[in-house]
């Protein structure tokens, strides 16, 4: 679950982490009497989306004025942001985040994440912050610098020391340093979180470390444990397809081909969308039905994947251990009976139940293609679309 900036920062605030003041507001008044709250006379608009790259888009405004701030407030709100991490869709703006203008010497990068290859929390850090970045790896990468942190030890002084000495950070910088980093990951731990990422950290001219922007991604798995962050949720930022497979117990991910995608299993789902591309074509999405769905779940799988208007073919690759093949298929029939899909469906069969469940799916009469393996489903889905497997 992504959080929004505001939202990011009274978390942070809270363990100790220095942020600007801000004040949300949902129209121009609002921001006015944030902006008059905060005081000064100088302040950043700054429209509250699930997404990178704001600033370019227009999503972020300097103001030094009270009407300034209306207008921006005015001209963001109700309007859709587009930023080349959210695609041409865009997000809504719904609230934007009125804060405090800053005297910025310096703009650094600090990211916590999980590094599944280390299986430990990587602190990845850089000199080059108020850019993405995957621009600073790709044109000057000896600027990027990775520091993991072993789950038995826990975080250590001398994490605080390598960081600061990374970032070029002299005198009080470098005990700031420290405090900062061991602040964000107790605030990490705490919040179960996936990803937090700083950009930019900033030197003040006041020589303090202050968190200007902030994204916090907190892991879905972990939500149970966190009612109160799970009530920060979102979901107009959402993918409406992601979010209606979360609704009914599903595991969906769009993606930008054509061939849709329903499979029991993330391991098998990611083979399958692998042999999907090797034989020619491109997967429309990740969706995994799980161990035990029911002639329901998949049913409103069939709904998700087929509201993708990229959609052309469809296919399914079930190995029943607990799923059972015949469940599948009357899920299978029922969905292409209610929703007349006009799509190709290939669908290929095995395990428990699965003489039973290829006998519903011949007795539907429906145009469903059988599949042997998931090579010949993968081909079969392929030359579905006009492709050439």
């Amino acid at each position: 679950m992504n959080l929004h900036e505001y939202q990011a920062k009274q978390i942070l605030a809270s363990h100790g982490v220095s942020v600007p003041w801000g004040e949300v507001a949902g129209n121009g008044d609002e921001a006015v009497a944030g902006a008059e709250k905060l005081g000064g006379g100088l302040w950043v608009v700054k429209a509250q989306v699930h997404a990178g790259g704001r600033g370019k888009a227009g999503g972020i405004k300097v103001c030094k004025s009270h009407d300034e701030v209306r207008s921006a407030a005015d001209g963001m709100i109700g309007q859709i942001l587009v930023t080349h991490q959210t695609g041409p869709e865009g997000k809504p703006i719904h609230k934007v985040y009125v804060e405090e203008g800053f005297d910025i010497v310096r703009e650094l990068y600090l990211a916590l994440l999980v590094d599944r290859d280390s299986s430990r929390i990587a602190v990845i850090a850089s000199t080059e912050g108020g850019m993405d970045i995957e621009e600073v790896a790709a044109s000057a990468p000896e600027k990027i610098i990775t520091l993991t942190i072993d789950p038995a030890s826990g975080l250590q002084p001398f994490h605080g020391r390598r960081l600061a000495d990374a970032l070029k950070l002299e005198d009080d910088q470098v005990k700031q340093c420290g405090k900062l980093l061991a602040s964000i990951y107790r605030t990490f731990i705490a919040s179960d979180a996936s990803m937090l990422e700083i950009n930019p950290l900033v030197v003040s001219g006041s020589d303090d470390l202050v968190v200007l922007d902030c994204k916090f991604n907190i892991d879905d798995n972990a939500m149970f444990r966190h009612k109160e962050l799970a009530e920060m949720r979102d979901e107009s930022q959402e993918d409406p397809s992601e979010r209606e497979a979360h609704e009914v117990g599903l595991n969906y991910v769009k993606l930008d081909g054509n061939i849709g995608c329903m499979v029991n299993g993330a391991g098998l789902a990611m083979a399958t969308m692998d042999i999907c591309k090797l034989a020619g074509g491109e997967p429309a999405n990740f969706l995994d039905v799980g161990g035990g769905a029911t002639k329901e779940q998949v049913a409103a799988a069939f709904r998700i994947i087929v509201s993708d208007p990229n959609v052309q073919a469809i296919l399914v690759n079930i190995f029943g251990g607990i799923m059972l093949c015949d469940v599948i298929a009357q899920g299978i029939v029922a969905a292409a009976k209610e929703l007349d899909l006009k799509v190709p469906v290939v669908v290929r069969l095995e395990g428990t139940n699965v003489k039973k469940g290829k006998e519903i799916l011949a007795q539907s009469r429906l145009a469903l293609t059988p599949a042997d393996d998931l090579s010949d489903a993968a081909a079969k889905a392929v030359a579905a679309i006009g492709g050439d497997a």
